[in-house]
């Protein structure tokens, strides 16, 4: 795969640099009279890329996460790669909405995988909300981790964390910090009794 192929063409290469001062700026101005730019809404937006299948992806985590939407989809056409080796035909990309936040989609090859050393943690306001993100995100390929961590069956890590673990763990009385701690590390999915 050619990465400077795929990242030029979603406009993030600098191939487009390199032509003439004058083609850009009629490309600017014909762009300002059709486009209003898109207002930021926010600042960060984490790119999950994945395999394929952008609105499969978006799918899955909006049956988990309820509240959520798609935002947008699009499908791109690869551009020939230089070395004349057969690729991807398309890519694809979406943004959805998940818990007041937006995660970008890139669906471009079975490229890069996801680790434990990026995970989202999810604040539940109690067990069974727990128990319900757990359930969710370890079916159908997920997998349970230790300590409250699990990955979902596209292989991202989340922690399914309730609100009040923080309160243990950081309690201003010792024994009460030592206990959780201590039984955080016997667990898969945390059990908020037997951390008190």
């Amino acid at each position: 795969m050619n990465l400077v192929l795929l990242a030029s063409a979603v406009g993030c290469g600098n191939s487009e640099q390199k032509s003439s001062k004058n083609s850009a700026k009629e490309a600017t101005a014909k762009q300002s009279l059709t486009h209003k730019p898109t207002p930021i809404t926010q600042k960060i937006t984490p790119c999950l890329w994945v395999d394929k299948d952008a609105k499969a992806v978006v799918k899955y985590y909006l049956s988990i996460f309820k509240d959520g939407k798609l935002k947008e989809f699009h499908r791109y056409k690869n551009p020939p790669q230089e070395n004349g080796q057969a690729g991807q035909d398309y890519f694809e990309t979406a943004v959805m909405e998940i818990g007041d936040i937006e995660f970008s989609i890139l669906a471009a090859g079975p490229y890069f995988k996801f680790n434990e050393s990026i995970s989202f943690v999810i604040k539940c306001k109690d067990q069974a909300e727990v128990d319900y993100y757990w359930e969710a995100l370890t079916a159908n390929g997920g997998e349970e981790g230790a300590c409250g961590w699990c990955k979902d069956k596209y292989g991202l890590s989340w922690q399914v964390v309730p609100v009040e673990y923080f309160d243990l763990i950081n309690s201003s009385d010792a024994k009460v910090r030592e206990k959780a701690m201590r039984n955080t590390f016997k667990q898969k999915k945390l059990i908020l009794s037997a951390l008190k």
